[in-house]
């Protein structure tokens, strides 16, 4: 049965890692609102996933299961993808969000900060790509990282951080080149649309938004509506990056 007008995405199920919270459960709502059954990853907010997955499937019976898996444990991540194929029988976009961020001052890196941080920014998106590909060519599907302005110009004291987003840039690309022709990878780099959790400075702050073109902030929706455009409205792209900023990359970090 094809897709109703009112609901696009009626027939495709979508895997969001870190889905709970933040930037993952503003693109699942985004998703689910147009019709997708949603797969929420979580490692630690089960009560966030849980509530989610309420609120959707009260929406929408059926619609939304959760599954936990530390994206670390490279063992554990085929079965994430085997608990999206459980719930839906199929898996249509996997939406690789989870992400670690923190400051690692140069002097002071340490071994575990570098695994941590890499770990989960650039080799479980790509393990879980490797882990979903074929069910995702089945179903001439998409990938979609989340990576970050800073992958291209990076954050002073997160010289870690920075470099496991500009890894999984070009991850994005060579996976492109990779799964073509059944599968579209693209990745969306946000910018000041969502501050990092704890204290942050608020002269900082401003300064950040005097920085950016529009001299606004950004809202996760800002980013849902983008990921809506690569999973409903973008199939003939392939291996891109769009930044969601405000204009900040070309107003200067």
């Amino acid at each position: 049965m094809p897709p109703s007008p009112a609901l696009p995405l009626a027939d495709q199920a979508v895997l969001v890692t870190g889905g709970a919270r933040r930037l993952g459960a503003a693109i699942a709502r985004r998703l689910h609102a147009e019709g997708a059954s949603i797969l929420i990853h979580y490692r630690a907010s089960r009560a966030d996933a849980e509530r989610l997955a309420a609120e959707l499937n009260a929406a929408r019976a059926g619609s939304a299961a959760i599954h936990r898996a530390d994206l670390l444990d490279l063992a554990a991540l085929p079965g994430i993808v085997a608990a999206t194929l459980a719930a839906f029988g199929r898996l249509d976009v996997l939406i690789n969000n989870a992400s670690t961020f923190y400051p690692t001052p140069f002097g002071a890196v340490t071994a575990a900060a570098f695994d941590d941080l890499i770990g989960s920014n650039l080799r479980a998106p790509l393990f879980l790509t490797q882990a979903a590909a074929a069910a995702l060519k089945a179903r001439r599907g998409l990938v979609l990282n989340m990576v970050d302005i800073h992958a291209s110009r990076p954050l002073k004291r997160h010289p870690v951080y920075s470099a496991a987003k500009a890894g999984l840039v070009m991850l994005t690309k060579s996976l492109a080149r990779e799964l073509a022709p059944e599968v579209r990878v693209n990745a969306i780099a946000p910018g000041p649309v969502l501050w990092p959790e704890g204290e942050l400075d608020a002269t900082l702050k401003a300064r950040i938004i005097e920085r950016t073109a529009l001299k606004r902030f950004g809202t996760p929706e800002d980013v849902a509506r983008a990921a809506l455009f690569f999973v409903k409205d973008a199939p003939y792209v392939t291996g891109q990056v769009l930044a969601i900023d405000g204009g900040r990359s070309v107003g200067g970090l």
